[in-house]
């Protein structure tokens, strides 16, 4: 059961950001609560306003909100969730991840986590199957990270291939099931 559990939701810059929002609506409905974190790319993908309106919580992209100059705390988020999800999870990020690199609110969020860590990879099968990428996918499946591996089918690319974000219901029944555990 995910009821009462705390799920912060990483969302990367990729055509998949619009599962995300099927995502979240899943983990609402199984009792989650959900904080969104967002990199500056997702938005272009999909709007932070479609995220909260389906959380019930303000998204965080940016260190701080610069109207007000209200801090986004990383470490609280980390501190916060029972899991942490990234869905869809990018290249780059995965680089990020596996190098310890911190230049956005969603990489300095993981690297504060303290709970178990999820990430559902989402981009072309040549860059899935590029050795750089499986070698990072290693280095967090070592770390403890669990990946959730892609789905082989049509990409936005117009190529066929493994790189497809897993479904959101079958993050979610993965998530319940280790979360019970």
């Amino acid at each position: 059961m995910l009821k009462g559990k705390h799920i912060v939701l990483g969302v990367t810059g990729s055509i998949a950001a619009y599962k995300a929002a099927v995502l979240v609506r899943l983990l609402v409905g199984r009792g989650a609560e959900v904080r969104v974190v967002m990199t500056p790319m997702a938005k272009q993908f999909i709007t932070p306003l479609t995220l909260a309106t389906l959380s019930k919580n303000p998204i965080s992209v940016e260190f701080f909100n610069p109207e007000n100059g209200d801090w986004n705390s990383h470490i609280s988020l980390g501190e916060w969730a029972d899991a942490f999800v990234v869905a869809p999870a990018t290249a780059n990020t995965i680089a990020g991840m596996a190098t310890g690199l911190a230049d956005n609110l969603l990489l300095t969020t993981y690297l504060s986590a303290r709970c178990p860590v999820f990430v559902a990879p989402a981009m072309d099968c040549d860059m899935y199957s590029h050795p750089s990428t499986q070698y990072n996918l290693d280095l967090l499946k070592q770390r403890g990270v669990c990946v959730i591996e892609p789905a082989e089918g049509e990409l936005a690319s117009g190529l066929v291939g493994k790189g497809r974000m897993a479904e959101p219901e079958e993050i979610t029944d993965l998530l319940e099931l280790r979360m019970e555990n």
